[in-house]
């Protein structure tokens, strides 16, 4: 779907504190009004938000009970209890499980891990894993990144004997379960100042506290970071607060010693040698650690990340990269199904969220078709498979529209469901999906406004190509990393046009290299505009149009600007 432009000029005031910012910390205006867009109104904010610092992660204590938790978990060890560290398949759960295993195997043995098998236990805790852990004589489980909703599964464990402990980052019901302690952000008691942890973050702050109460130097902490990286990139959590310092110290960290299972997969995915960010993570590292849990099993994708020897290493993300291979042939065959689902339903232009069902498609890749059909029709999407007698399946959903609060309004007709506001996992008996379709339709009709039915780009900034500059370009390094609450900054330059040496490139000739000057300087400067070749016509007439754009480093030439250009238009003088 084509995105309307969106740009809102800054108010006289915002233009003044911009200068002010700007003087003061020695930086370009548009620079300091990037960070006046964040929020960011001081020189000591800017220097925090520029500069994020571990001393300034919070108290893990101040976390509902966490005390409880870390007592707990001394106990055990005093006990010489063996221990389950058990969690979600997806990134968010592999990363959080490899992170507490990993930390704690150092200084205790009398631990596994258990990833539950997506086709065989279901998502979350399951039955299935509890009796696995009592046959294995497990007196404590550590659940990470689900868990919250597992009130009749943590009864069941109670009566064999064994205690949770429940590291979750979800949305809560009213009503938690029994376990020892409960550690999320979310809760609606929270007495934590950041409430938008992962499920690593809070599995990273379990284990902060854990070490400080024993004594253990924050220091053994920090070959962790990596993994509260991936995590924080892969679940799309906000890069604000906590989350922001986590994932600046755990990029720091992949990009100099990253754990060796990592590192394997930087090399398998063609990133070794480069400066990885996150949209490397999102794009190239977290499709293969979460295709294992799809494809097959997500406890290979852990064995992967706490395997310490690099030949090993090497044969498993291999292996793993096979699995991503599969899973993105069947991605796009089940995308092209539901498309033409989609498109065969009766004005389905109008419709206010789609909903689709196939017992045949994989339970596995459900979550990525949602997404698809989210960004290609701009509507809040369910996507169902056949799971045993349940459908089952994942919800995304479009700015502003709270998918959870949605599906929550159906529960009624659910066998299961969690999440948070954006991403919601579901299942329910197959005769109900006509019912769930029609009343999750009307909800999503009756909270959805007009402007919320189109894609809206938001351009930070309209430059000039004489603004387009190396120091520039060094400045907004600083911004990063980005995400939600901190996207990589979007600008438009109006009146561009071809130097005449812009051509078509790519292997199906694809994409745009350009060369461009603006109507404003004699600046030529070089971009890449990737599966945007029908605007090549255009642009070639020698007709001006406009842009929109990030400001990258030549990858290939290094300390050259080259622009990323995401959208062209012609220009409205002539249209």
């Amino acid at each position: 779907m084509q995105a309307k432009w969106n740009y809102t000029p800054l108010t006289p005031d915002e233009r003044q504190t911009t200068e002010a910012l700007a003087e003061r910390l020695g930086m370009s205006r548009t620079t300091a009004s990037l960070l006046l867009r964040r929020g960011i109104k001081s020189e000591a904010a800017a220097r925090r938000f520029l500069r994020p610092q571990l001393t300034e992660l919070h108290d893990p204590f101040l976390m509902n009970d966490m005390d409880v938790a870390v007592d707990r978990l001394n106990v055990a060890m005093g006990r010489r209890e063996r221990i389950m560290v058990y969690g979600d398949y997806d990134v968010d759960g592999c990363t959080a499980v490899a992170l507490v295993y990993r930390f704690l195997s150092q200084i205790y043995n009398n631990i596994e891990y258990y990833i539950p098998d997506r086709y065989v236990d279901g998502y979350g805790v399951s039955r299935l894993g509890i009796d696995h852990a009592a046959e294995a004589g497990v007196g404590l489980i550590i659940v990470l990144d689900c868990g919250i909703k597992a009130n009749d599964e943590i009864a069941y464990a109670r009566e064999r004997g064994i205690d949770f402990i429940v590291c979750d980052h979800h949305v809560p019901d009213e009503q938690l379960p029994d376990a020892v302690a409960i550690l999320n952000p979310k809760r609606e008691d929270n007495t934590y100042p950041y409430r938008e942890l992962c499920g690593c973050g809070v599995g990273f702050k379990f284990m902060q506290a854990f070490a400080k109460s024993n004594g253990i130097h924050f220091n053994r902490l920090l070959p962790l970071l990596d993994y509260c990286a991936v995590s924080i990139a892969s679940d799309l959590v906000p890069v604000t607060g906590e989350n922001r310092i986590l994932a600046y110290h755990g990029l720091k960290q992949l990009n100099t010693q990253p754990s060796v299972g990592i590192k394997a997969i930087i090399e398998t995915c063609g990133l070794a040698g480069r400066e990885i960010t996150m949209s490397d993570i999102v794009f190239k590292i977290a499709p293969r650690i979460n295709a294992s849990g799809r494809m097959q099993n997500g406890t290979e994708a852990v064995n992967l990340m706490v395997e310490t020897d690099a030949a090993r290493a090497l044969v498993m993300a291999e292996q793993i990269n096979r699995y991503n291979e599969q899973r993105k042939d069947v991605d796009r065959q089940m995308t092209e199904e539901a498309n033409q689902i989609v498109e065969r339903l009766d004005s389905q232009e109008h419709l206010p969220a789609i909903v689709v069902y196939d017992e045949h498609w994989k339970k596995g890749v459900v979550g990525i078709v949602a997404s698809r059909l989210t960004e290609l029709y701009y509507r809040p999407t369910v996507v169902l498979s056949l799971n045993g007698d349940l459908a089952t399946g994942s919800a995304r959903s479009v700015a502003g529209i709270d998918v959870y609060s949605a599906v929550k309004s159906c529960r009624d007709l659910l066998a299961n469901f969690g999440g948070h506001t954006y991403a919601v996992g579901l299942s329910m008996p197959v005769q109900n999906v006509p019912e769930f379709r029609r009343r999750f339709q009307q909800y999503i009709a009756g909270h959805i406004l007009p402007q919320q039915t189109e894609a809206v780009t938001e351009i930070e900034a309209v430059l000039d190509f004489r603004d387009v500059n190396k120091r520039l370009m060094n400045e907004l390094k600083k911004l990063a990393p980005h995400g939600p609450g901190n996207p990589k900054p979007l600008f438009a330059t109006r009146g561009v046009y071809d130097f005449g040496t812009s051509k078509v490139v790519g292997r199906n000739q694809e994409h745009i290299k350009l060369e461009l000057v603006d109507s404003r300087s004699s600046n030529v400067i070089n971009g890449i505009a990737f599966g945007q070749s029908a605007a090549a016509r255009y642009i070639k007439s020698r007709r001006s149009f406009d842009i929109i754009y990030t400001i990258e480093e030549n990858i290939y030439k290094r300390g050259e600007v080259q622009l990323q250009i995401e959208g062209i238009r012609p220009s409205e003088t002539e249209e």
